[in-house]
């Protein structure tokens, strides 16, 4: 094949279907009919010679080929719009799909107000969650799975504040406190939460991977203590609605409570122990540095953590607990 006869307009279909994973929402995006998208996707498997993308019952599976391909083409096409109008651009007229990652609490906790503001300011910009099961998302920033990942990812800032050579991006959003969290009228709730107390009650974890151990239990066993953990759940939604209604009880971070749909039902307590903060970070590939839908997206985020969000309802008279 050669590069100098290639349509690059196919190059922009690719990418859309790769976001997509779906012919019909990648014309909508691209403002085409579905036959011609079809109809550009044929035109780059011949000059491939790849099929790069299979049809399946809920829409494309992408080869390993168009995987490879793929972070390639999003950089190229990322630079060249940056370089095209870095001047000009418009986010009311922009027209973008992103996919990010985040576990389900910091997805409520954000997406709520990222909506108004694409509602009301970016109206062509999409946004498709994908779930984080991980504190490890750089493999899918680096195959381009996702476009960004927000959450509590231990060590890999630091890790990458070291690596010069690493094409992944961060920035922290937010450090806070962990605390302990059970029922209002739990037995535990009427004084201070002591450590045999703690360690005598019956937990619940939330863990990703299903692994009955964590950061707690790591501070718990440098005092020569243990607790035992007798729930592990993957999402805090659930967490909170078990701990709301039992006497099972956990650990969060604070500003997440509110996101678990329990905080009414529950109650925050100070840890008889001390724990190392928790730090929210947003990580992107290099790729999408420059585009300024992604510049616009990492501002907005930026602009919504707790501490930011705090300080703009303390100028506006409110209390904040």
């Amino acid at each position: 094949m050669s590069f100098l006869t290639l349509d690059l307009n196919l190059l922009r279909v690719f990418d859309a279907v790769m976001t997509e994973q779906n012919l019909t929402r990648a014309a909508n995006q691209l403002a085409m009919t579905q036959p011609a998208v079809s109809n550009a996707i044929k035109r780059l498997r011949d000059r491939m010679g790849d099929e790069l993308l299979i049809r399946t019952a809920y829409g494309v599976k992408p080869t390993p080929r168009a995987e490879a391909l793929w972070p390639a083409v999003r950089r190229a096409l990322a630079e060249l719009e940056a370089a095209v109008s870095p001047e000009s651009f418009d986010v009311s007229k922009a027209h973008a799909t992103f996919r990010m990652a985040m576990a389900d609490a910091t997805a409520a906790f954000w997406l709520p107000s990222l909506m108004r503001s694409i509602e009301k300011e970016a109206p062509g910009l999409n946004v498709r969650m994908v779930p984080l099961t991980t504190r490890e998302p750089r493999p899918m920033l680096l195959r381009g799975d996702i476009d960004l990942a927000v959450g509590f990812f231990p060590g890999v800032a630091a890790q990458l504040s070291s690596e010069t050579s690493s094409p992944i991006r961060h920035e922290r959003l937010y450090s806070g406190q962990y605390v302990c969290v059970m029922r209002k009228d739990h037995p535990l709730a009427k004084s201070d939460l002591t450590l045999d107390e703690y360690c005598s009650a019956n937990h619940l974890l939330v863990s990703f991977s299903g692994r009955a151990h964590g950061l707690v239990d790591e501070a718990l066993a440098q005092l020569h203590r243990e607790r035992r953990i007798i729930l592990t759940v993957n999402q805090f939604f659930t967490a909170g609605k078990v701990v709301a209604s039992s006497d099972l009880i956990t650990v969060l971070p604070r500003h997440l409570i509110a996101s678990t749909g329990m905080s009414d039902s529950l109650i925050a307590k100070e840890l008889p122990f001390a724990l190392p903060q928790v730090h929210l970070d947003m990580l992107w590939h290099e790729r999408d540095a420059r585009s300024p839908a992604h510049q616009w997206l990492r501002k907005h985020l930026e602009a919504m953590s707790p501490q930011n969000r705090t300080a703009v309802k303390k100028n506006e008279g409110s209390i904040i607990d």
